[in-house]
């Protein structure tokens, strides 16, 4: 073994060159023009996968010609927001011909280069956070003639076909595990989503009697509860930032909780907060453009939201506040969906009249209590049996990310 010189490296076997990545890539900048090729790709979780052309989801080009067309063995590179984003995987394998925005650097491999080998050590560059210290410009971009000096290093093609194939086995078997468990964790989420909507819709007495509650969707309730829209019971009141406030953000899985709570929220708040709406303790937070997909919540904290956000307060005294925010988080997001508009799904909008005039159900105050306390004991429960899952998973990426290092960098022989 010998000293690399790279300092995320250490040592490598004696018979390995050590060189800048030009040496083994050019860079491929290949236009769609007339829009030709159709087979829309996207980098997911450091996968290169197809994504629908037609889709409505999301931002959207109106047309794909600017996009650049990779080939199979191309890697690519998302080189753009290194600041504001250290979570993301940035590297990706090309498996098939097709298009990707032209944002990303596509690397098209020289000859004698085993692609998988080099993804897998460009893959160990990223998880090791290498990227995050070569962009530059207010928002840290890199351009391909950087990254191009990036130092890496090169195996004989036959040890480079060995390690390649060796990680594609382990990482397999890895991978298969890894899907299991995320299996497991969402038929959880899925019973925890089942346990509030049950618990919302038809109370806790199975054998209570019954009437139509004269919402579709729902059907029948407990003869004792009432049904109401939801504008006798709240009303909108959003004052503007009163000073000195934390920045709150409605999570879709957490509710509203602080910004800086967290490090996977990568909206950037405005300089100029002065038009930021704030929030008090018990005032139902609302992100319009996201409603149908459960970003609503009632806070436990105070403080500022962005302006695009509905904040609304509780009038007289038929809802506890938490059996609503269980009510709307776990029983509405279809009709949300429903009632919300636009073109494109991803910029749909939930207007406040509509909201207003949606059916609510509304059990006795003293019913309300029972279903909130089982509810908070059955989501304890859950969320307990995933924290432990989730923990696994961490396990087995670390242990992942272990043994590629090892053996991409040549500390052990395939």
């Amino acid at each position: 073994m010998k000293d690399s010189g790279i300092e995320w490296v250490g040592k490598i076997p004696n018979d390995w060159a050590i060189k800048p990545l030009y040496c083994f890539f050019s860079e491929r900048k290949n236009k769609n023009i007339l829009g030709k090729e159709d087979n829309l790709l996207s980098l997911s979780y450091g996968k290169v996968i197809r994504k629908d052309i037609n889709t409505n989801e999301g931002l959207l080009p109106s047309n794909y010609n600017g996009y650049n067309i990779v080939e199979a063995g191309d890697i690519v590179i998302r080189p753009t927001d290194l600041q504001n984003d250290q979570r993301s995987l940035r590297t990706g394998l090309v498996t098939e011909r097709g298009i990707i925005t032209s944002a990303y650097i596509a690397l098209k491999p020289l000859s004698n280069i085993n692609s998988r080998f080099y993804h897998y050590l460009l893959h160990t560059y990223d998880t090791l956070k290498v990227f995050y210290n070569m962009g530059g410009g207010v928002r840290q971009g890199l351009s391909y003639d950087e990254f191009a000096k990036l130092k890496i290093y090169s195996p004989s093609s036959s040890e480079q076909q060995r390690i390649a194939d060796f990680l594609d086995r382990e990482c397999g078997k890895i991978d298969s595990i890894i899907a299991d468990v995320e299996k497991q964790i969402e038929l959880l989420k899925k019973y925890k989503r089942s346990v509030i909507f049950e618990a919302v819709t038809k109370g806790l007495e199975p054998s209570v009697q019954m009437k139509d509650s004269g919402i579709k969707w729902i059907g029948n309730i407990p003869c004792n509860w009432n049904v109401d829209k939801i504008k006798y019971h709240l009303r909108r009141n959003e004052k503007r930032n009163t000073g000195n406030q934390q920045v709150l953000s409605v999570y879709r899985e957490y509710g509203v909780i602080p910004k800086d709570s967290r490090d996977d929220n990568h909206n950037v708040t405005s300089e100029d907060v002065s038009k930021y709406k704030y929030v008090r303790p018990g005032s139902l937070v609302i992100n319009k453009m996201k409603a149908w997909q459960g970003s609503l919540a009632v806070s436990d904290y105070e403080g500022i939201v962005s302006p695009a956000y509905f904040i609304f307060e509780f009038m007289g005294h038929a809802f506890i506040n938490k059996y609503l925010h269980y009510l709307l988080r776990g029983a509405y997001k279809d009709e949300f969906r429903r009632i919300s508009g636009g073109i494109r799904e991803g910029q749909w909008d939930l207007s406040p009249d509509e909201f207003m005039n949606t059916l609510v159900t509304i059990p006795p105050v003293k019913e309300q209590e029972k279903i909130i306390s089982y509810i908070d004991k059955k989501c304890a429960e859950i969320d307990g049996v995933i924290a432990d899952k989730k923990e696994q998973l961490d396990v087995l990426e670390n242990y992942k990310k272990s043994v590629i290092y090892e053996y991409v960098t040549g500390k052990k022989e395939a």
